[in-house]
């Protein structure tokens, strides 16, 4: 207790240098702290995006992920059902699996009639509601942008496009997609908003503005549908609304002749990445099956398993494996992927910032080990007499070296104390700010936010860190002090 007493008032004795020394201890933690929380937050942002959207784990066909994306026939999992419900009554996997959703990926071109525009576009079967449960995970609480499919309790015709395709097909003013970019054409010749009379299920065959009509005969075959699907020519009755929103996609069923499915497009949705956005349209699974496999046994190109927590994936992935290596399987060549695995992306952003938060955090340790190296060292000059009457006094050099350490240890854990206060008025400055920026490759905003407090593992390593890098920047001006001979010491006096 007296040693650190007297460490006390050693620090006390002169408080400009260590209020200095304790300045670039508080600046160094709390730099270290709110780019460590603003890099968590990043990191847990993405986790959480990928596995809203994705899932944990993924089964697939053998070779899908890699070659199968443009070949959903060729990579088709039969049987589906069956598995599905084998991962339901698994007694171990049961509790821990929060959603299963089926799903069918497809290629096709879409049309929107009333104005004759085309585009091409990666269509999506899904069961609605099982995604928009998928979108609720949020196991790290951070901000949300998932935002629910308007496809959940729609017609089974129903369909949700990207904004990207609402602008290509000319649905901004429709749907009412906001800074769409570009609108819906004017009136056309016969004075209709979209150029052809309110209700035709007509499909014109030449090219318009902003994208290519399809060929003569694949547009009596959109043609025919429409007609079919509309319910005749009483259809017209139901107003312009309906004609406005329909959609027709065309994709090759499983014996390769084409086939159209009429739709409606119900809503529209941001995925925040441009590239996405210009090819999306979701649909349901039933709908997807019916466009591809006719009256054939409807098959999906992944089964999607969402946990409740993080930490049951290694557990997780081991039963699911077992699982499709069982007969439950069918004896079909099936694999199973991670969320990680599924977007490279994360690991590659991962990596990036790791070694920036390394390359900052090992630029402020050396600045903070110097800084208190120096005031040490300084201090072991300016008290050589001080340390020569303490070691004839009767004070071991262990004692010697203790003083020294325990005063470093005091300025160290004030410097925590004050750090950790700093940061949290900064932090919170930051996150109620409103700052955000748009990310290279996304098509809107996000916040820019620290997380400190919700990240543990940042919040003990940096303390951690901060006192080891204090005694070991302590240490050789202790040594040296404590290796003084007697004599030599007093001779300064």
């Amino acid at each position: 207790m007296k040693l650190w007493q007297l460490a006390a008032r050693n620090l006390l004795r002169n408080r400009r240098r260590s209020l200095a020394t304790l300045l670039a201890m508080v600046v160094g933690l709390t730099a270290v702290l709110l780019f460590g929380g603003y890099r968590s937050n990043i990191l847990y942002g993405l986790q959480t995006g990928f596995v809203q959207f994705s899932g944990h784990l993924q089964i697939q066909r053998q070779g899908y992920y890699l070659d199968g994306g443009d070949n959903p026939l060729g990579y088709g999992i039969a049987d589906y059902a069956r598995l599905v419900a084998a991962i339901r009554s698994d007694p171990v996997l049961a509790p821990r699996v929060r959603v299963i959703a089926p799903s069918l990926q497809l290629g096709g071109i879409a049309q929107h009639p009333g104005s004759g525009r085309t585009r091409s576009v990666m269509a999506s079967g899904i069961v609605a509601a099982e995604y928009n449960r998928m979108l609720q995970w949020n196991e790290h609480d951070v901000v949300n942008y998932a935002r629910p499919l308007a496809l959940e309790g729609a017609p089974e015709d129903a369909a949700v496009v990207g904004t990207g395709v609402a602008r290509k097909l000319g649905l901004c003013d429709t749907l009412a997609v906001p800074d769409c970019g570009s609108r819906s054409p004017g009136p056309g010749p016969s004075g209709s908003p979209s150029g052809s009379p309110s209700g035709s299920a007509s499909v014109p065959a030449a090219p318009s503005d902003g994208g290519e009509a399809l060929p003569d005969d694949l547009a009596a075959l959109a043609a025919q549908t429409v007609r079919e699907t509309a319910g005749g020519p009483g259809a017209a009755a139901q107003g312009s609304g309906r004609a406005e929103r329909r959609l027709e996609l065309l994709a090759a069923t499983a014996k390769g002749a084409p086939n159209v499915v009429a739709l409606q497009a119900v809503g529209w949705v941001n995925l925040g990445f441009k590239a996405a956005d210009d090819v999306y349209l979701a649909m349901h699974l039933a709908q997807a099956q019916r466009l591809l496999y006719g009256r054939e046994p409807p098959q999906v190109t992944a089964i999607t398993v969402q946990l409740h927590r993080m930490a049951d994936m290694p557990m997780a992935r081991e039963r699911l494996q077992a699982l499709i290596d069982s007969p439950a399987a069918g004896g079909q060549a099936l694999q199973l992927l991670d969320y990680r695995e599924l977007n490279p992306i994360f690991d590659q952003t991962d990596e990036f910032m790791a070694s920036m938060f390394g390359f900052v955090t090992l630029l402020i340790g050396v600045i903070v080990l110097f800084t208190i190296a120096n005031t040490m060292g300084t201090a072991v000059v300016e008290r050589t007499v001080e340390i020569g009457t303490l070691r004839a006094m009767g004070m071991r050099r262990s004692g010697i070296a203790a003083l020294f350490l325990r005063e470093a240890l005091l300025l160290a854990l004030a410097g925590v104390v004050v750090g950790l206060l700093l940061t949290f008025v900064l932090a919170w400055l930051i996150n109620h700010s409103g700052w955000a920026w748009t990310p290279p490759g996304y098509s809107y905003a996000y916040l820019v936010l620290v997380r400190i407090w919700r990240d543990p593992p940042l919040l003990a390593g940096a303390i951690v860190g901060m006192l080891l890098v204090t005694l070991v920047s302590a240490w050789w001006p202790a040594r040296r002090a404590a290796r003084l001979d007697i004599v030599e010491a007093l001779r300064h006096a």
